[in-house]
């Protein structure tokens, strides 16, 4: 396998980790999440609401004294 050494120096500075193998799994697990997040985010984009939380005719109705 080849590996980039000035990729895994510039990743292990930003991740933190010491050794390629920690270095290769910290980065593996940051793109693991970032998946995670991008899948959140078009789900709240995506849902009927346009969002998170109640809309904005449910909040004043719920604010009405």
């Amino acid at each position: 396998m080849v590996i980039d050494r000035h990729k895994v120096a510039e990743a292990s500075t930003i991740l933190g980790t010491t050794t390629l193998a920690a270095t290769v799994d910290a980065a593996l697990d940051e793109v693991i999440r970032l998946a995670q997040r991008r899948r959140v985010m078009e789900r709240i984009r995506g849902s009927r609401s346009d969002g998170i939380g109640p809309r904005p005719a449910e909040l004043r109705r719920l604010r009405r004294p």
